[in-house]
């Protein structure tokens, strides 16, 4: 089960790379957002169905619209900071902290329907709250006047020429990106345990029984967005408040500290299960501690990531450099999945402390490369407004 839920949120990222081609080369951002939310929507009522055919279609709707919208929409937010606009992280800190009231509403409704009433229920009402996004952002796009247009309208806006070889500097700055995409499938193949193993394992070895009455598993999936919530625009002015005093502020610094920070949940997860072994159960706080632990990584290094890439990504290849952000995040899940798995051989514990390890080696060793990666991005981070969002 953990293997099949790795890939299929794998195949859910991995599919961002066509959808950002397509928008770069055809539809246009602002369009590609539009059709990738008609196919989830089409997913969630497919899902609802009965029959095993319509489980398979819906889950290749949602896996097709996904990868259209999800790339795109980050690349239209990063379209409304001109080059070296300080405001870029921050905004993209606010837009990750929507998609997370999203997030922690979703366990908490769906979850619940899905486990008390019925699944097939849950999915439909997951697809009638993605019916109404639609309607608010079809109802927001005069604020995106010039922005996200399609190919053949895109010249009345800005002229780009797509025959044109990518320079030096474009070089350089395509060979951090690449770079940084190895750091994100190492942070998402460490941190969707959360939907895995350790919602596995909140089921299974956590005790979530309050005055008689049994949490659902499904709501601890709440804790991250929730966590994002609080502390998304502390973990923003935090980094904000740094750079103007001068401090180490670069994307690269933020996703390894993100990553061992992100990292250091796993001994939360170590005691949980000593505590087990010890008297057959885990307290919910030590999940509650992980969870936060992650959130405050994941503060530092995801919104920070997407920023980065619109940075630096050629304008020519913004939408396919996005993908292949959202690919790497797949891979991510991937690992995710197959390190999840391993757990019924090797055992929880060793899998926690694994990771660890392996986080805090992989952090230390960004940070000691740091100085010649900012000298390769050849001063896309260099900030030039100096407002706040």
């Amino acid at each position: 089960a953990l293997s099949l839920y790795g890939w299929y949120t794998g195949m859910v990222y991995i599919m961002a790379i066509p959808g950002g081609i397509r928008a770069d080369k055809i539809w246009g951002q602002k369009n590609a957002v539009m059709i990738g939310g008609f196919f989830i929507i089409l997913g969630h009522a497919f899902l609802t169905m009965p029959s095993v055919w319509t489980f398979w279609a819906g889950l290749t709707c949602i896996v097709l619209g996904v990868g259209s919208l999800k790339p795109n929409i980050s690349t239209l937010v990063g379209g409304l900071y001109a080059e070296g606009d300080i405001r870029r992280d921050k905004g993209f800190t606010i837009f990750y902290i929507g998609i997370n009231i999203g997030a922690l509403l979703s366990p908490l409704l769906v979850g619940y329907i899905g486990e008390n009433i019925g699944w097939r229920i849950a999915f439909g009402l997951a697809g009638v709250g993605m019916f109404f996004g639609q309607i608010i952002y079809f109802m927001g796009l005069k604020h995106l006047k010039g922005i996200g247009e399609a190919r053949s309208s895109n010249a009345a806006h800005v002229k780009v020429d797509h025959s044109k070889p990518l320079t030096k500097i474009e070089k350089d700055r395509v060979v951090v990106l690449l770079i940084s995409f190895l750091i994100i499938i190492i942070f998402w193949g460490a941190f969707e345990q959360a939907g895995g193993l350790m919602n596995i394992y909140a089921k299974e070895k956590v005790d979530r029984i309050f005055f008689d009455w049994e949490m659902p598993a499904s709501w601890l999936q709440s804790a991250n967005p929730f966590f994002i919530i609080i502390f998304g625009t502390l973990v923003a002015n935090f980094w904000m408040k740094r750079s103007k005093l001068k401090k180490e502020v670069s994307a690269i610094y933020k996703m390894a500290i993100g990553t061992m920070i992100m990292g250091s949940g796993f001994l939360m997860m170590n005691a949980a299960s000593i505590q087990f072994e010890n008297t057959g159960t885990s307290a919910v706080y030590w999940l509650l501690l992980a969870y936060l632990l992650h959130t405050i990584g994941e503060l530092c290094a995801s919104p920070v990531a997407l920023s980065f890439i619109t940075k630096l990504a050629p304008v020519k290849y913004a939408s396919i450099m996005m993908g292949i952000y959202f690919a790497a995040t797949g891979l991510g899940n991937i690992l995710a999945g197959q390190l999840g798995a391993l757990s019924e051989q090797a055992g929880e514990f060793q899998i926690f402390s694994g990771i660890f390890i392996f986080t805090t080696i992989f952090g230390l060793l960004l940070l000691t490369l740091l100085k010649k990666l900012k000298t390769m991005t050849h001063g896309a981070e260099d900030d030039r407004v100096e407002e706040t969002a």
